[in-house]
């Protein structure tokens, strides 16, 4: 028998609190290409692993650490999701067939947008800021600097409607609850 300390391996989460059976299948008309930084890989606070399990339209790229350089997909009609420029408050005309997302802190997200030449001239995503609800797996830095899962959120919902975006922000709020019941997290 699993102790409540031993972790799913697909979660990352405790035995005790694994949401593996509550994580939805979203189908969404845009590709999602998930670049996760190399030391969010074992993060059970990761939300870009749930996203990509959510998301059968997606793809989990890692980049950095020793596993080479970051071999990217074709990136035909993509947009990337990144807070540069003016938020949109429409999608834009045609909407993006792949959104790049990238997976990581706020200064390893900066850091990996200047290194993969692949997003060079690419066009920019930039969501409205939005405020942080107090619940949280990681601290905020600032306004409108959300988790990687409510980003994706936030543009679907934005690129194909809330039908989409709803059921990955319930995710994320079962995320949440299952950090608290691990202890790991204080209510705010």
């Amino acid at each position: 028998m699993a102790s409540a300390l031993e972790r799913c391996t697909r979660c990352l989460l405790q035995q005790r609190v694994c949401l593996c059976a509550q994580i939805p299948t979203v189908v969404t008309a845009t590709r999602i290409v998930i670049v996760r930084h190399h030391g969010e890989t074992t993060r059970s606070s990761n939300t870009g692993r749930l996203a990509h399990q959510a998301l059968p339209n997606s793809v989990l790229v890692d980049h950095g650490g020793m596993t080479g350089p970051t071999e990217l997909p074709p990136l035909d009609g993509a947009w990337v999701l990144f807070p540069a420029g003016e938020p949109r408050m429409s999608a834009p005309v045609p909407p993006p067939r792949q959104l790049v997302v990238l997976d990581a802190t706020w200064s390893q997200a900066r850091r990996m947008f200047r290194k993969l030449s692949a997003l060079r001239g690419l066009p920019l995503l930039r969501l409205p800021d939005v405020p942080v609800p107090a619940a949280r797996l990681r601290n905020s830095p600032g306004t409108g600097m959300v988790s990687t899962i409510e980003a994706i959120a936030s543009a679907l919902r934005l690129l194909e409607g809330d039908a989409v975006a709803r059921p990955l922000e319930e995710l994320f709020s079962v995320a949440v609850a299952s950090a608290f019941a691990t202890g790991r997290l204080r209510p705010p």
